[in-house]
């Protein structure tokens, strides 16, 4: 059978770890800094040395409680920090300290919204819990060995775990994209996969469509992307259903995912809470948080995405798509809110952030808050186009020679001559070449084609170099009409 959709319903729930935006690690002062080289962010503490006992950063909890309000999470004023017991080559401790029965946040709700979809989805946040990270295993370093780096040991998390309340792997990547974007908002992480500051496990069933009970799930790991756990989700929930079919046991266990091959491969075994042995841990008292301390938190919560997606279409009239676009990151919404209020015309600045700056990010392979025109050079830019100092075709070659040489478009202008002409002798004759270039769409125009009128003003401009004032040069050509 191909289309096992319209025999079973898939069930995915997402484990997903985030690295919290903190300078040093979560129990000690080493350095959280990417890219170092391997093993020189360690200390006694992170090292697990006899004697080294973990100090609480207060920055770490900070910001997880900020995570947990942005995403509507009910905050335990009580935590209690435990040991998670498992050996591996990068976890010198043996345990790592996690949380797990008493998280820092509980029951939260994400809203999706899926394309084809005709509402848009809650999903539910379980729990939020705070947590250290391992170490990292290096296999491709040297010939028939494994390398450790520890670096990351002890680089401070959160873990957010999901209700399995999504139906199918398009559910599980908007679920994805809308939680970075909030975290993003909520400047808890830099939730970038690409440094493993965001690091997703899947797991996914199969149950006969109409079944209430759920099936046995498998942990799908090893993902870079969100359109790799799409499609690692999907190779999985079919795997399921050929063995559902052929009526074989799917065993609970741990899957890697082969970009290459496009296709799972067994690991290990699906751990259980009891496997990891979980007791409080002895080092660290309960974290206790206050209602004075949390309404510090609320105060300073910055406006998250639903909240300016809502303003956006209220005072700005956009579309949907439009406000998707504007809003993808916190820089690029901040980037044309602040054009707006310079420049005066939100339409003008939302055409040219969509437009121009976006393709020009995307060029040079930038982010908005790297990129050298800034807000008041734009601005300016669309101010001498409103005022009808340049055409909107001159403006782009001005806004393209400010993004390589940053200038100010005035200067840009007369420098290369891209000022608008709207001296009618000067607008005479770029028309009589016109004229004189394309006799036979002059005389279909004379004649009362009036339909041509936009083919000759585009031909003047071009002519002009987009010097001519386009208003004029439609108006001196109604005259000839």
């Amino acid at each position: 059978m191909s289309n096992w959709a319209e025999k079973y319903e898939m069930v995915v729930g997402l484990e997903v770890h985030v690295q919290l935006k903190t300078r040093s690690k979560a129990f000690c002062g080493c350095s959280t800094d990417f890219g170092a080289p391997p093993n020189v962010n360690t200390c006694p503490v992170c090292l697990a040395l006899p004697g080294a006992l973990p100090v609480l950063n207060a920055e770490a909890v900070r910001l997880a409680v900020r995570a947990s309000l942005a995403l509507g999470c009910k905050l335990n004023l009580t935590s209690i920090f435990a040991r998670k017991n498992y050996f591996y080559p990068d976890l010198p401790k043996g345990y790592q300290i996690s949380q797990y029965d008493r998280p820092l946040a509980e029951h939260g709700v994400i809203e999706i919204h899926v394309a084809g979809d005709d509402a848009p989805r809650q999903i539910g946040v379980t729990r939020l819990h705070m947590e250290e990270d391992a170490g990292k295993s290096i296999h491709d370093r040297f010939d028939g060995a494994t390398a450790i780096d520890l670096n990351r040991a002890g680089v401070p998390l959160v873990e957010i775990v999901s209700e399995p309340d999504m139906r199918s792997a398009a559910q599980a990547g908007a679920y994805l994209r809308t939680l970075k974007q909030i975290l993003e908002y909520a400047d808890v992480s830099d939730v970038s996969m690409e440094e493993g500051s965001l690091r997703v496990d899947a797991n996914v069933s199969a149950r006969p469509i109409g079944d209430q009970k759920l099936g046995t799930k498998t942990e799908v790991k090893n993902m870079n992307s969100f359109s790799a756990v799409e499609r690692a989700l999907q190779a999985e929930f079919e795997r399921h259903c050929g063995m559902l079919d052929r009526g074989e046991k799917i065993l609970q266990q741990t899957m890697l995912w082969d970009a290459n091959k496009g296709e799972v491969r067994p690991a290990r075994s699906k751990e259980e809470s009891h496997d990891y042995r979980y007791f409080p841990e002895p080092d660290l008292p309960p974290l206790i948080l206050d209602e004075t301390y949390l309404g510090r938190i609320k105060d300073d919560m910055p406006e998250l995405p639903n909240a300016i997606k809502a303003r956006f279409a209220k005072s700005y009239g956009f579309s949907p798509k439009e406000i998707e676009v504007l809003v993808s990151s916190p820089g690029l919404a901040a980037y044309f809110e602040a054009v707006t209020r310079e420049h005066g015309d939100a339409k003008a600045a939302s055409n040219w952030v969509m437009g121009e700056v976006s393709a020009a990010l995307k060029d040079r392979g930038e982010s908005i808050e790297q990129f050298a025109v800034t807000p008041p050079y734009l601005s300016r830019l669309l101010d001498m186009v409103r005022d009808g100092k340049v055409s909107h075709t001159a403006a782009k070659t001005i806004f393209a020679e400010m993004v390589s040489n940053l200038r100010e478009p005035n200067d840009i202008a007369n420098l290369l001559g891209l000022l608008q002409v709207g001296d009618d002798s000067a607008l005479v004759q770029w028309i009589d070449e016109v004229f004189t270039d394309m006799p036979a769409e002059a005389a279909r125009f004379k004649s009362g084609e009036k339909k041509l009128t936009g083919v000759l003003v585009g031909a003047v401009m071009k002519k002009s170099q987009g010097r001519a004032d386009p208003k004029k040069v439609s108006q001196l050509l109604a005259q000839r009409g």
